[in-house]
């Protein structure tokens, strides 16, 4: 090989590199789903919950709720709420009604949540008794 190809060779194998790894960061979704799990109770007082969401981009602690799935314990109601900064009871609910006696509910409030930075972002699972105070709770951070 001549000395005057080399840097044409070197050109070649750079586009070439450069073209492959262009689908790889093509299948990579800009604005991912994520998922948060939530569980709490045993047996006929077993209740779960998800919380679909994405982040807010350009914005600091902040979620936009995609979706929201309860499932009660049998003898339970259950909420998924959110650690809310302006609530004087510093929760508010995600959905409009509760899960109650083995029912499931799944709701799609696409609402954007926010706090001070700060105030890290939570959800919970709450359930209670039937009247009672708060018995069976899970918390996670978005």
């Amino acid at each position: 090989m001549r000395l005057s190809a080399l840097p044409a060779a070197a050109a070649l194998v750079l586009a070439t590199l450069a073209a492959g790894a262009a689908p790889a960061t093509a299948d990579t979704p800009a604005d991912p789903v994520l998922q948060v799990d939530l569980e709490a109770g045993k047996g006929r007082h077993h209740n779960t919950g998800t919380v679909l969401y994405k982040r807010v981009d350009g914005a600091v602690n902040s979620a936009r709720i995609k979706a929201v799935t309860i499932h009660s314990g049998e003898l339970d109601c259950a909420w998924v709420q959110w650690n809310n900064p302006h609530n004087p009871d510093g929760w508010s609910n995600l959905t409009t009604e509760p899960s109650c006696n083995g029912t499931g509910l799944g709701e799609y409030p696409d609402i954007i949540i926010k706090a001070p930075v700060g105030h890290p972002l939570k959800v919970r699972l709450v359930a209670d008794h039937l009247g009672s105070d708060i018995v069976h709770k899970d918390i996670q951070k978005l």
